[in-house]
């Protein structure tokens, strides 16, 4: 054997040796690994304290992730504030409804949902007509949970506020008023009282709107149960056409005004007002 070839086995021995123990290397450090991981899992079953502890650094880093990439913090439970549900989760007359009005008001379908399935779990409660309590929404604020008129009146029932404020306590304060569900609650509670005192939803109106010491209520009451019988109908399942939008009649354009005297809002009758919305 020359010495060349003597060389070359040499380094082909050399290279075998190192394959083997690179091999052999790679097979221990799977096995520690394995046996790392294994370890791992039985230490975090036995202690969940710190399998919680894991989870919520790991959330940490992901969120802070998250909040780099997109340049604001993520708020994961901010879809628990939204007045907002699925539309087609609703029972089929609840849907029917949901979406009529949705059209005619022009307002989406999801929060709309949330308002027409509280309406008529409320409704259940206090035996009264969801659709009346819907109605009485739509005409008083077209559905607009932050809309005020000129005298006080809040929200999607126009709940006087300042005069109602006892009815706000167990919810918080007043300014829950502007919380849609708050304000639909608050808002039956009071057409609760005005039918009550006045015998008939028709009086009942009457005195919600604050004409309960005036001859007339300006067609208030007349508005409420139009819409009120529109929506029984499509609450039954007829296909209504839905007319392009009025213009919301007001609790002030609802009030008459004297023929002879200047077109100025008569004031308002605060005992009357104590069972107005």
């Amino acid at each position: 054997m020359t010495a060349s070839e003597r060389i070359a086995g040499g380094l082909r021995t050399f290279a075998s040796d190192v394959a083997d123990g690179f091999f052999e290397i790679i097979h221990n450090s799977f096995a520690l690994v394995g046996l790392a991981v294994v370890f791992a899992v039985i230490t975090l079953a036995a202690r969940p304290d710190l399998r919680q502890a894991g989870e919520q650094q790991l959330v940490s880093w992901l969120t802070a992730r998250q909040a780099a990439l997109l340049g604001m913090e993520p708020e994961l439970d901010a879809i628990d504030r939204a007045t907002a549900s699925n539309p087609k989760d609703l029972p089929r007359e609840q849907a029917a409804v949901a979406f009529w009005l949705s059209k005619k008001y022009r307002v989406a379908p999801e929060p709309l949902s949330a308002l027409v399935a509280e309406a008529y779990e409320v409704g259940q409660r206090t035996r009264l007509d969801p659709t009346l309590i819907l109605a009485i929404m739509a005409v008083e604020s077209s559905f607009n949970p932050f809309a005020q008129s000129p005298v006080g009146a809040q929200g999607l029932m126009q709940v006087m506020t300042h005069i109602h404020s006892d009815k706000y306590e167990n919810f918080g304060g007043k300014l829950a008023a502007f919380d849609p569900v708050t304000n639909l609650r608050v808002g039956v509670k009071v057409l609760q009282e005005c039918i009550a005192r006045a015998g008939s939803v028709e009086g009942g109106l009457k005195l919600y709107v604050g004409a309960g010491n005036l001859e007339t209520d300006g067609g208030y009451a007349g508005k409420v149960m139009g819409e009120h019988a529109r929506l029984v109908q499509v609450a039954r399942g007829r296909a209504l056409p839905v007319a392009p939008r009025a213009q919301q009649m007001t609790r002030e354009q609802a009030k008459p005004i004297p023929v002879e005297a200047p077109a100025i809002e008569p004031p308002r009758d605060e005992k009357v007002a104590l069972f107005a919305g």
